[in-house]
């Protein structure tokens, strides 16, 4: 995978203001990171350009090409209604284009079930009547896969298909099915592509183009049957997992969010059903250990009339762990459940070996020594089904105005049967042959 950001690098203070708006005109532009370093000898030096009123700065709207963009709606619309019973899919890309909203309304117009990939969970509403869940091939949400997958005509709006969201290459899609929607490129099966078309412009006409169908929704409600609950703990039982997740789904409202970690919480928090206006990151483009613990720290200070409630493994929070320090210097009220099994799980699945074995710190300990006694911070270790009770009504209580660290313990083989899934698999991918040159 290629990380894609621009990087200004400020050595002389002639082209520091050439420089730095470029970058910042190109991650406004692009929706795309940008990196702008300044060595440390420039920045106490004046310079006219900085000095002076600045020099009047406009981005040019991005327009799509209209003659582009009505034949790719053409083209989509004709491909579209001829298909008996086609599905929408959102990607990750939906949010940089912009066109969250566009693509719900084009759900609305058409009556097609639509469902999301991994990394676009929380991008558009899951309480519309016509969502039928995450898109993830082997370890998709129930019924998912299976209307998706037998569907004759996908639209996929904003994917990104890798070894992590493919569930190593595993996808039952053709290619002659699809229609691809990137933020400004539209592919139509193995026809025609158009260029200089944006995502939300072109979900927006097509809606105007399709026929209502609601054949592949109706298919799925023949078929579905809801989940069941985990099996009752009995008294004093060693905490299992799927308890856990039956209680955080019911802490979430509109006003919270959810962080869910690289690891085994990738698939326990996607299988939460998100309230309306209920918050929702998590990252998969890169995999990255530990990004949570940043990421919970940047949403709630962004964010801070939604209470952060963040799914942590043990062995990412050991990456980043001193970023707890900065929520606590911030007055953040995020709820942490640190989940203790005493190792990388994701890891053990796609590849074992003793490097998976962490040292086990105490979590609570260390966060009460980041305390110091300087701000509100509250925390508790639990074990079975009964303190972790007590512990949420005293985190959503007495102590709702606190940073709460909740530390869970739980076996080191408790795994969500998606991870075991999807780590054979992308296990099986990445022992594959290397190509032939």
């Amino acid at each position: 995978m290629v990380c894609q950001f621009i990087v200004a690098v400020v050595n002389n203070i002639e082209d520091a203001h050439e420089l730095i708006d470029t970058a910042i005109s190109t991650c406004l532009k692009e929706s795309k990171p940008v990196y702008i370093s300044i060595s440390c000898n420039l920045p106490g030096i004046p310079h006219p350009t900085f000095s002076r009123e600045p020099v009047p700065f406009s981005l040019s709207p991005r327009l799509s090409n209209k003659m582009g963009l009505e034949a790719a709606v053409e083209a989509a619309a004709e491909f579209l209604n001829k298909a008996v019973k086609p599905v929408m899919v959102g990607g990750p890309k939906l949010r940089v284009a912009n066109a969250c909203d566009a693509f719900v309304e084009l759900a609305d117009a058409c009556g097609y079930p639509f469902a999301v990939m991994p990394s676009a969970k929380g991008l558009v509403p899951e309480h519309k009547p016509h969502f039928i869940g995450t898109f993830w091939g082997a370890v998709s949400t129930a019924f998912c896969a299976e209307i998706v997958e037998s569907a004759d005509a996908y639209l996929f709006a904003g994917p990104i298909f890798n070894d992590y969201s493919s569930v190593g290459y595993s996808l039952l899609l053709k290619k002659e099915k699809a229609i691809i929607v990137q933020p400004e490129r539209v592919v139509i099966s193995n026809g025609p592509a158009f260029g200089c078309v944006l995502m939300k412009d072109f979900l927006r006409e097509l809606a105007k183009r399709l026929k209502h169908n609601n054949t592949a929704y109706e298919n799925y409600s023949r078929i579905f049957v809801p989940e069941g609950k985990p099996v009752k703990a009995e008294p004093r039982e060693p905490l299992r997992v799927n308890v856990l997740f039956k209680h955080i789904q019911d802490m979430l409202s509109g006003e919270t969010a959810v962080i869910a970690e690289t690891g085994d919480s990738w698939f326990n928090c996607q299988k939460l059903k998100l309230p309306k206006g209920c918050g929702y990151e998590f990252q998969m483009q890169y995999g990255s250990i530990g990004w949570s613990v940043g990421a919970t720290l940047g949403y709630a200070q962004a964010v801070p009339e939604k209470r952060v409630i963040s799914c942590i493994g043990d062995g990412s929070f050991q990456v980043t762990a001193q970023d707890v320090s900065t929520m606590l210097r911030n007055e953040q009220k995020t709820i942490i459940f640190l989940i203790n099994n005493g190792g990388y799980t994701i890891e053990v699945e796609i590849h074992d070996g003793p490097y998976n074995v962490i040292k086990n710190w105490n979590y609570t300990g260390l966060v009460d020594a980041i305390h110091n006694g300087e701000g509100k911070c509250w925390t508790t270790k639990v074990t079975c089904e009964e303190e972790l009770v007590e512990a949420i009504q005293t985190a959503t209580g007495d102590k709702k105005d606190c940073l709460c660290f909740i530390e869970v313990i739980v076996h080191k083989d408790d795994t969500s049967k998606e991870l075991l899934e999807w780590g054979s698999r992308v296990c099986a991918a990445n022992g594959r042959p290397p190509n032939p040159q």
